[in-house]
């Protein structure tokens, strides 16, 4: 037979697409095209499939060969179709039986011995080619993380020459074994943050709702200490999740490592990062900062050094949860359901500008200072915390007893618990109609929140932040109902609304 058919993928974002590769073998002067809308490293796969092919025991047919990727409007890149041409040509020449292809999937690089060599997306792939039953056949570096699918049927090998002595049926392929941690360890311990009991509260406020949460003060005060033991108290991962969150950093450039499974992610970019590093982007758009933060942390250190406009485009995605990066070719959409840490400090001398310190910042500098964050994103943080100096004596002091991460991470986790018992989400991400509904007021209240609304100018926006902080703090208080105090403390957290303005 002079034709073959091959099942692959390719990806758009993290989203798997099928793509079939067809194989047509004629007479001719020898030459092999390929033809699909393919990309400089798909078309450089003739040189690499050759080589593996001649090297791995077979004949490379001296004919015509036409090497189709369909469909041919989607834009195909990276050396993950070199395993399915190679299989192609073989089975259309007739060196490999064909009456079972339709069954697999193949994805893998080929080195030129023959070899095979990761690809990036392996989780992608195989929650699809576990919609479509198909078995998945991959080089064994990235076999082991596809098999963290359940139910996908996911085969692993590392050269050519035994995928093909599988088809001839001279031996079996393995499947790849799961070597992920089975618990996530945090060394981290929000025992070790010494006073700071206000702040430490905040965060556990923040934890218990995934509220986001900026950080004002002097330095050395413990601010990103704090948001380093942040992914340590948030409640666990579901396997969805944890899933979605190792598919983005599948696709990246990083990759990812298996022992992370399980474990949210924690992303602190360096305030250099431009705006497509934090959202993503490039001719073949690759996930950002704010996409690889995705069910976790995204905590922005010095948050006045970065450039206003590359603050600003996290606007968006802080409402909606996605990313959509528009390019002339295609058009990627990735999660980026992240939590924002920041913090910042008073002034640029980095003092509180009370008077009583040692800051000598003019009014015109200390507003420059302040007007690097937009006021409408200053309105999407929830909590607004001052952080000062600790107290020599309170630093030195190693006789007071500080809760540890079991302890408050236990009534975070029971909140969080309750949350999802009445709604399905956390307090954060509920809508408007969705806060209407269970986060209502008694008169007392609502006649507290109008007061505070009009003399710290809130927008509405943070009226409803303010409720979903209130039905935190009720719930950590295991309160059916929210109660004066727990209004009180939610407004208290936005007394830097006047210190920015």
């Amino acid at each position: 037979m002079s034709y073959a058919s091959i099942n692959t993928q390719a990806l758009n974002g993290v989203t798997a697409l099928q793509v079939n590769v067809e194989v047509h073998i004629s007479s001719g002067l020898p030459a092999l095209s390929i033809v699909g809308l393919p990309e400089a490293a798909v078309r450089e796969s003739k040189d690499r499939v050759r080589a593996a092919i001649i090297n791995s025991g077979f004949n490379f047919p001296m004919q015509r060969i036409t090497v189709n990727l369909a469909p041919a409007d989607l834009p195909k890149d990276g050396g993950r179709y070199d395993l399915p041409i190679a299989i192609g040509i073989l089975a259309a020449s007739g060196q490999i039986p064909d009456h079972n292809l339709a069954q697999f999937e193949f994805h893998g690089e080929l080195a030129l011995s023959g070899e095979l060599r990761p690809v990036s997306g392996a989780l992608p792939v195989a929650l699809g080619a576990k919609k479509l039953q198909h078995t998945l056949i991959l080089p064994e570096a990235s076999a082991a993380l596809a098999a963290l699918i359940n139910d996908a049927n996911v085969l692993q090998a590392n050269h050519l020459q035994k995928i093909c002595s599988f088809f001839h049926q001279q031996n079996d392929l393995q499947r790849p074994s799961i070597n992920a941690p089975e618990t996530v360890i945090h060394s981290a311990d929000i025992s070790d943050v010494k006073g700071q009991h206000r702040a430490k509260r905040a965060l556990e406020i923040a934890a218990a709702g995934r509220h986001n949460m900026l950080m004002v003060g002097p330095p050395g005060t413990g601010k990103t200490m704090l948001a380093s033991r942040l992914p340590a108290l948030l409640p666990p991962l579901t396997e969805q999740q944890a899933i979605d969150s190792a598919a983005i950093r599948s696709v990246s450039n990083q990759g990812f490592d298996i022992k992370e499974w399980m474990q949210r992610p924690f992303r602190a970019p360096h305030h250099t990062a431009s705006g497509v590093a934090l959202v993503g982007g490039g001719s073949s758009p690759k996930p950002g900062e704010i996409s690889l933060a995705h069910n976790g942390v995204l905590f922005l250190d010095e948050l006045t050094e970065f450039d206003r406009h590359t603050l600003d485009v996290l606007r968006e995605p802080l409402e909606t949860g996605t990313i959509t990066i528009s390019r002339a070719a295609r058009q990627s959409e990735f999660p980026a359901n992240f939590q924002l840490i920041a913090a910042m400090n008073p002034c640029p001398q980095g003092y509180n500008c009370d008077g009583k310190s040692l800051c000598q910042c003019t009014k015109e500098q200390q507003l420059k200072h302040r007007s690097r964050i937009s006021a409408p994103l200053l309105d999407r943080i929830d909590i607004h915390i001052e952080v000062p100096a600790i107290d020599r004596k309170a630093l030195a002091d190693n006789t007071q007893i500080r809760e540890t991460n079991i302890t408050v991470k236990s009534r975070i986790n029971h909140a969080y618990e309750k949350q999802l018992a009445r709604s399905g989400k956390s307090n954060a991400e509920l809508s408007s109609r969705e806060t209407e509904k269970h986060c209502q007021l008694q008169t007392a209240e609502i006649k507290l929140l109008d007061q505070a609304m009009e003399k710290l100018k809130l927008s509405a926006r943070a009226y409803h932040r303010i409720l979903r902080m209130s039905r935190t703090i009720a719930d950590l208080d295991d309160a059916e109902n929210i109660q004066a105090k727990h209004l009180t403390e939610a407004i208290s957290y936005r007394s830097l609304d006047r210190f920015m303005s």
